[in-house]
């Protein structure tokens, strides 16, 4: 592999095994406010229309303000980790989604919601940009590396269904404006931390490699992208819009990787798209997270528009689901990966995904939870291997300067294509279900039938991703 790489940041000082555990947990716990934050308020959108007035198209806009300012800065956000500093820039990111939360409790109409749910994803891309490269560079030693990604990966996925909860409790029980003020005393706890608990990285400074016209195309290219996408649900895939904004991200986008081929100091250091498992991580996650947002949003949307479950139910109904994978992420995944490698581990995971979703192929109308959701629930235990086994690839080929580049890539690919999923397999469901009320079908029938179409596909799209994990993955002992 090329080594012309910028110059690292100093390392820290080897930290006792307290401290960096202390670290740990204070990383976590900035990207459990993040994660709670994003499906508390999809519980309490409902509520905040009725309150505010909201149309339903600019409803969505409360999820895609703070989608596109999260998708478009990751890149970024995680250079800038680099350069200067990774506890800066995770410090900054807590700070920002704090204040921005507050803005958001208490935001008189549409538009200061609006713009404070934007403000809320450029802090939220700032902290999580760079949190797997501090954790990396906490965790040299392979074993205790693992053990800390699977802590990590697991607070990513249980704070979802966890967040599901909590917003149907404080919806029903106070009102929306609480699940914004909720944010505040997290975030002033895990900012005050980090101040203390995180070591200090004194990077090479802006000078070394600021590439401004880089950060301009690809932050572009991803806000562009991220908009085309989230749009498609309102304006379809093939109108004028949809496309023409698509084109013009993906011209970004080769503009993007044609500066960066000859930047003397590139945002995103091209030299790791030669790692088998680093790209190939980042496209398996692509299709992985895409198929996911079937079960994490449509399983969510069945419980409650055709089984008639409240929001609390429904968080609670999806909660073994979060056991699972917390169970696998902490207890088995790192000892599994030490004994089989990666490799092996992420493909079992994947293939417990494709199970799980296949059974809601075939979902009816008066589902019995023990019956028809609950094995699906045990089997999603399997993204507790895929997610941190992913998330090991996906930094395998980044050194101490390149950290933050690598951890802001793999976050991106996460976001697109969480993107991606919601906007295919939600225009799925919604046209399938459209088509069947037209033929006369019951509401719950064409509720259903439209589900079941979206599971299908979302298995389709783990399938894909587990014959493209096979073909592309290299074991350890293959890895150059």
């Amino acid at each position: 592999m090329t080594t012309h790489a910028p110059t690292a940041p100093a390392p820290a000082p080897s930290a006792p095994a307290r401290s960096r555990t202390l670290a740990l947990v204070v990383l976590c716990a900035g990207m459990l406010m993040i994660v709670l934050d994003g499906s508390i308020v999809t519980v309490a959108l409902p509520a905040i229309q009725q309150d505010l007035g909201f149309s339903p198209a600019g409803l969505t806009w409360t999820v895609n303000a703070y989608l596109i300012a999260f998708g478009g800065l990751l890149l970024l956000a995680g250079r800038l980790g680099d350069l200067i500093g990774r506890k800066r820039i995770f410090v900054t990111g807590l700070t920002v989604f704090t204040a921005a939360s507050l803005l958001c409790a208490v935001a008189p109409g549409p538009g200061p919601l609006i713009a404070a749910r934007f403000l809320q994803g450029v802090g939220g891309a700032l902290a999580s940009s760079v949190s797997l490269g501090m954790i990396v560079t906490l965790f040299p030693e392979p074993r205790e590396r693992g053990r800390a990604i699977g802590a990590f990966s697991f607070v990513g996925a249980a704070g979802a269904s966890i967040g599901q909860v909590l917003g149907g409790v404080l919806t029903e029980a106070l009102d929306w404006h609480w699940i914004f003020l909720i944010n505040l005393p997290l975030g002033l706890v895990a900012t005050l931390l980090a101040v203390r608990v995180l070591d200090a990285e004194r990077g090479p400074g802006l000078r070394a490699g600021a590439d401004a016209a880089g950060a301009a195309l690809i932050t572009a290219a991803l806000m562009l992208g991220v908009y085309a996408i989230v749009g498609t649900g309102e304006h379809g895939w093939a109108s004028a819009r949809t496309l023409g904004l698509g084109v013009l991200a993906l011209g970004l986008l080769a503009a993007f990787l044609f500066h960066e081929s000859r930047a003397a100091h590139p945002l995103l250091p091209l030299r790791m798209f030669r790692s088998r498992n680093v790209s190939g991580a980042n496209l398996v996650q692509i299709l992985t997270i895409s198929g996911m947002f079937a079960f994490q949003i449509l399983v969510a949307l069945y419980a409650q528009n055709v089984l008639g479950y409240g929001a609390a139910a429904t968080g609670l109904a999806m909660l073994p689901a979060a056991v699972a994978i917390g169970a696998v992420s902490l207890l088995l995944s790192a000892r599994l990966s030490a004994r089989f490698g990666e490799r092996a581990v992420l493909l079992a995971g994947l293939a417990l995904l494709v199970a799980a979703l296949g059974l809601l192929v075939r979902l009816p109308t008066d589902a019995d939870y023990a019956v028809h959701l609950l094995p699906t629930m045990l089997l999603i235990g399997g993204g507790g291997l895929v997610l941190s086994t992913l998330a090991v690839l996906g930094m395998s080929g980044a050194g101490p300067a390149d950290a933050g580049a690598a951890s802001g890539l793999f976050n991106t690919s996460q976001q697109i294509g969480g993107a991606l999923g919601v906007a295919v397999l939600t225009t799925l469901a919604n046209g399938r279900t459209a088509v069947l009320a037209a033929a006369g079908h019951s509401t719950a029938d064409a509720l259903t039938g439209g589900f079941r179409l979206a599971f299908a596909t979302a298995a389709g799209l783990l399938t894909a991703a587990l014959l493209l994990a096979a073909a592309v993955l290299q074991p350890a002992a293959q890895r150059g």
